[in-house]
């Protein structure tokens, strides 16, 4: 199975059906037009990008398994690899598949190191972050990796967040979920904060009250007015976990005391974490010492490694082979050489 990237024009070859006085059947015309496409896709395998046989077809196109691991409709994923261990990809707000331009190497690098890479959907995923929260994130990210331990005896998960990705992370491992067990180790990759950047648009102090009122009034679960959040509907709940201090989605502002930090991400201190910091982030403002920050944020998880991307914007697409060597060491060195068995 391919999944190709939206943006990317897929070929056309020429039909039968496009040529009116072809005197064939418009059922020999359709036999022949997927000849033509099954020869341009055999033909697209065999380039630099992966091969007959690797992860990837050509640009934007990842050859592997989709598969339902969950009952919801949207609980869709997509597997390159047929390996024991897997990297679970887990995207920020309004992401889905193929969401980093980083992401079509790292299938290759897994791929020659005997690992999976995974994307996901899940009710947070796309539009549908606004509805959702942190606490059913986790619920079905502990339903993939329960389907990877059951249905292919998994050895272990490696989790790489991206974004408000990481703050998924987070909260899940603090769960101490049965399936967490099997995360061998969490990459962090851009953990920003949305709190302090929602500040930076206007409108977001009165959108936090009514949010706050709303709440307090019951309303939790009734969406705020459009203009708060123009790209998806969004409940009062999420607008304040996501925009308001101290929500349950503000795990890595630049304002919390150590103390504060450390309450948050403590727990990440029984996991091997790698922080990966865009020092060119469009998302964090200018107002905020990055260096100071992302040192912060290691000391809160007990010793996080840290990988400071020099000029890296938020989703690296400036920093991709820098990104694909960064993750690639810490899933070398951590991965299942010397790993126990979870469940022993």
């Amino acid at each position: 199975m391919t999944m190709e990237n939206s943006d990317t024009k897929p070929s056309t070859p020429s039909s039968p059906l496009q040529t009116t006085s072809s005197p064939t059947s418009w059922f020999s015309g359709i036999v022949r037009s997927r000849s033509a496409v099954a020869k341009t896709f055999n033909s697209a395998s065999g380039d630099n990008f992966g091969g007959g046989c690797g992860p990837i077809n050509d640009k934007h196109q990842f050859r592997g398994v989709m598969f339902k691991y969950g009952p919801k409709p949207i609980q869709v994923a997509f597997k390159t690899g047929d390996y024991k261990q897997q990297v679970i990809f887990i995207g920020g707000l309004t992401d889905g598949f193929l969401a980093t331009e980083y992401l079509e190497p790292l299938a290759i690098a897994l791929e020659k190191e005997h690992w999976s890479l995974v994307q996901f959907l899940f009710s947070s995923s796309y539009s549908g972050y606004g509805i959702s929260s942190l606490k059913q994130d986790a619920l079905e990210i502990d339903q993939l990796i329960s389907y990877f331990i059951n249905k292919e005896e998994s050895e272990g998960v490696v989790l790489l967040g991206h974004s408000t990705g990481c703050q998924n992370i987070v909260y899940y491992l603090r769960t101490n979920a049965a399936c967490s067990r099997a995360v061998r180790a969490a990459i962090l990759q851009a953990p920003v904060s949305d709190r302090e950047y929602k500040a930076t648009l206007p409108g977001t102090a009165e959108m936090i009250d009514l949010a706050s009122k709303m709440i307090s009034e019951g309303r939790g679960s009734e969406l705020m007015p459009r203009e708060s959040n123009p790209d998806s509907p969004i409940t009062a709940y999420r607008y304040h976990s996501l925009c308001a201090y101290n929500g349950d989605d503000d795990m890595f502002s630049s304002h919390f005391s150590e103390d504060e930090l450390k309450q948050r991400l403590g727990h990440m201190s029984t996991t091997p974490t790698l922080v990966m910091f865009s020092m060119a982030d469009e998302n964090v403002p200018e107002y905020v010492d990055k260096k100071a920050l992302v040192n912060r944020l290691c000391r809160a998880m007990g010793g996080a490694e840290k990988v400071e991307m020099e000029h890296g914007i938020h989703s690296l697409s400036n920093r991709v082979e820098e990104a694909v060597k960064s993750i690639m060491e810490i899933i070398r060195r951590d991965g299942p050489k010397g790993w126990e068995d979870p469940w022993s």
